[in-house]
Formats: structure tokens, C-alpha cells, sequence
């Protein structure tokens, strides 16, 4: 199988493509206590966070536990929910932090969050281009997005969450900085190496299946 081309991404600040116009309305209306409100928002954002404490905590269950956590927090907090902030950054936070606090009971030493991180080169397959209609290719298609996602999953948890909200969840560096409590720098420091690290894991699968 023939390797991808490994695009280089951009580095300016993607802005993020999940927020939708009408969600200061929906928060309003739920503050004011319209349940059927805060269910909208739940369906628009469960999958989504389902799929960032799916990557976080790497088992099913305690990802499912995480995502239905984060959702009672965050109505039985709406009231502190000032609007300084989108409200899927700040359901972002409560997220990650119930993920976090899963995955610690888990594995006591997972890599901290405050850790400080060296940066690297800043490129990372963007995501897995469609090759086309034909079997084999879907084929190949599958068999890389399985790559992907395998090594995703092998970063360290400083890394991957970054990867996760930045690349995936194509938030903001700003919205990921304020969803983790970093600082820019940090944020962007942390997604460079995980960029690193997974092109250079990916480089590895593809020369194995070169001498194959």
C-alpha cells in the first residue's frame, strides 16, 4: 500500500466548527429552566464528548460514565455559567475534567496536565483523504484510519487531549487554552509534539508496510 502525502498544517488558530448559532438561546432558555432546551444541547454535543472522554480515558465505560457526569454538572451548575465563554468550551472543561479524575483512578501516574513540554516540528496528516470508490481503496482508507486512530490513542495523555480538541474537535487554540486552564503557549507547545509523535509513529507503520 501506497503511503499518503504528509501535508504540512497550518499554523495560525483554526477557528472552532462546532458551535452553533442558536446555542446562547438554548442556554438561556435551559437557565431559565426549558428541560427540553438542555436536551437540545445534549443531543448536539454528546457524540462529541462522548468521542473526547472516549480518547481521554481509553475504556468505553468509564468514557460513557464521564460524558453523562458532565452533562448533570453542567445543568446543575447552568447558573454559574456566566456566558463569558461558549457554552460547549465550558462543557468541554467539565469534560475533560471528569475524564481526567476516571482515568487517575485508573492510572495514578498519568502524565499532569502542568507538565511542561519542549515543542517540535509542526507536522501531522490533516485526516484520512477519501482515495475513491473502489474496494480496494475503501479498503486502504479503513486499514489508515485504524492506524490513526491506534496511535491517537498510544499518546500520552498531555498530548492526546490537546490532539483531541485542537485537531478533531477543531477548537480554537484559545478555546483549548481556556477548556484545560493553559496557557497558549502550552497548548500549542503540547499539540506540535504530539504532531511529532504521531508523524513519526505513522512513518513507521508506512515503512513496515513497504517491505512487506
Amino acid at each position: 500500500m501506497s503511503s499518503p502525502k504528509l501535508d504540512p498544517v497550518p499554523s495560525h488558530a483554526l477557528p472552532s466548527q462546532v458551535v452553533k448559532a442558536d446555542e446562547p438561546i438554548l442556554v438561556a432558555q435551559a437557565k431559565a429552566g426549558d428541560v427540553s432546551a438542555f436536551e437540545t444541547l445534549v443531543n448536539r454535543y454528546e457524540r462529541k464528548i462522548f468521542r473526547l472522554t472516549q480518547n481521554i480515558t481509553q475504556n468505553r465505560e468509564d468514557a460513557e460514565d464521564a460524558m453523562q457526569e458532565a452533562f448533570l454538572k453542567a445543568y446543575e451548575h447552568l447558573g454559574e455559567f456566566e456566558g463569558n465563554s461558549r457554552f460547549y468550551t465550558w462543557l468541554v472543561r467539565i469534560a475533560v475534567n471528569q475524564a481526567l479524575m476516571k482515568l487517575r483512578r485508573r492510572r495514578p501516574n498519568v502524565v499532569s496536565l502542568d507538565d511542561e513540554i519542549d515543542t517540535g516540528e509542526d507536522i501531522i496528516p490533516r485526516e484520512v483523504e477519501d482515495w475513491g470508490p473502489s474496494p480496494i481503496e475503501r479498503y486502504e482508507q479503513t486499514e489508515l484510519s485504524e492506524i490513526l486512530s491506534k496511535v491517537i490513542s498510544e499518546l500520552d495523555p498531555a498530548f492526546r487531549i490537546v490532539f483531541q480538541l485542537r485537531d478533531i474537535e477543531q477548537l480554537s487554540t484559545e478555546e483549548t487554552a481556556e477548556a484545560l486552564r493553559l496557557s497558549v503557549p502550552a497548548v500549542k507547545s503540547r499539540l506540535l509534539r504530539g504532531r511529532l509523535k504521531l508523524r513519526q509513529k505513522l512513518n513507521q507503520y508506512f515503512r513496515q508496510g513497504a517491505k512487506l
